[in-house]
């Protein structure tokens, strides 16, 4: 692998645009970004003009970075007990897949949602319903559905690869649904991934139960707590419990080097021009 096959980038802010994201990412050295289409923080959201599509395209060709990921609204929780909630999240969720098809954005990443009163199995179940409900109203699009794994922090589904195959089996298998693994997440949710050996032993199990076939992204995330600790707390690159090493390892890992491969680190602004250098030296072996 030559320092330039890798496709690394961040998750972008999009103040002033958001074509923002690509231009600002561009200009700190990433070759994918990742962003939020709308606030992720607010159901409504300003419907896309002609000119944000025809920006971000702009955008795109200048740059050219063309691997570009979005990720969903916090508030949005697939799996919810509430029917009034899990309408509002449903809702708020096909509106992230039409903006993504709108921008040419192959993948819609998001967590997978908490079962709160209910139980983890009904939780499954009415996530699995949700992802099937999804497809359906948005048949004959391109974009996706990449599910993340989870730290499994409270009631968060998605800390084990078996819920992830469960959600996918009951949404029919569709080649439209995904998989993010996020190195943070899955170290604290208890697979280790710090050695060849480890990172081996965890993706011949993402295979077995899984399928790699369905990894389409990965987030690079140092973790602020121990391995099984199940708290979700992202920590700079090779600062955290995972360290530089793991790191290396995984970026040369010949299953993964054909996927992006998102920081979603603390400290953007400041720190995400940082913690890329700190993958490149890692890739090309300083």
């Amino acid at each position: 692998m030559t320092q330039n096959t890798r496709l690394l980038g961040a998750h972008m802010p999009t103040t002033g645009g958001l074509y923002r994201a690509i231009t600002s990412g561009y200009e700190i050295g990433c070759t994918a970004i990742q962003l939020f289409t709308a606030s992720p923080r607010q159901w409504r959201t300003r419907p896309l003009s002609d000119e944000d599509i025809a920006a971000f395209a702009r955008a795109r060709e200048e740059t050219g970075i063309d691997t570009i990921i979005s990720h969903d609204s916090y508030l949005i929780n697939l799996a919810a007990p509430d029917k009034d909630i899990l309408q509002r999240s449903r809702e708020a969720f096909l509106d992230e897949l039409q903006r993504a098809e709108a921008l040419g954005i192959p993948w819609v990443v998001t967590h997978m949602g908490a079962y709160l009163n209910s139980s983890e199995e009904e939780g499954l179940q009415v996530l699995g319903e949700s992802v099937r409900l999804l497809l359906k109203q948005t048949e004959g699009m391109k974009a996706g559905i990449a599910l993340e794994t989870t730290a499994g922090q409270g009631t968060n589904l998605g800390y084990r690869f078996e819920h992830l195959a469960r959600v996918i089996e009951l949404a029919g298998g569709s080649e439209r649904v995904g998989v993010c693994f996020d190195t943070c997440h899955v170290f604290v949710a208890g697979y280790d991934i710090r050695t060849q050996e480890t990172l081996s032993t965890t993706l011949d199990e993402f295979d077995r139960v899984i399928g790699l076939e369905r990894l389409k992204v990965i987030h690079l995330n140092d973790a602020k707590k121990p391995l099984g600790s199940r708290v979700d707390r992202h920590e700079h690159i090779g600062d955290g419990e995972l360290g530089k090493e793991t790191f290396r390892i995984l970026l040369q890992e010949h299953r993964l080097t054909h996927l992006p491969a998102i920081l979603e680190t603390p400290e953007a602004e400041k720190m995400h021009e940082e913690n890329l250098r700190r993958l490149k030296e890692l890739l090309n072996g300083v």
